[in-house]
């Protein structure tokens, strides 16, 4: 299996209305058929000192193998959620892991 999760921190000015937006389209990303499980989040409220609650959206997919991932990146539904919403990413961090 491989994990790829990625931290989104959207820009202050991001609108309620574009938080729905944007979480729905993180949403269908789980139609990609190399999608194996799938989890969009929120910071939880738990407080701990190690525990980050300073991202947006947190997304969690896991893959069978490193080619699904692939097909997973070049996707239709993957370039369209970029090509819409990147313009509200302030920062985004990716930890992959097998």
């Amino acid at each position: 299996m491989l994990a790829h999760h990625v931290l989104f921190w959207l820009k202050p000015d991001t609108t309620e209305d574009q938080k729905v937006a944007f979480r729905k389209s993180l949403e269908s990303l789980e139609k990609i058929e190399t999608v194996k499980q799938f989890h969009v989040g929120v910071p939880s409220i738990i407080e701990r000192a190690v525990v980050d609650v300073t991202y947006t959206f947190s997304l969690v997919l896991f893959f069978e193998d490193l080619a699904g991932h692939d097909v997973y990146q070049v996707h239709e539904l993957h370039k369209a959620f970029l090509e819409e919403f990147r313009g509200l990413f302030e920062k985004v961090t990716i930890y992959d892991s097998i």
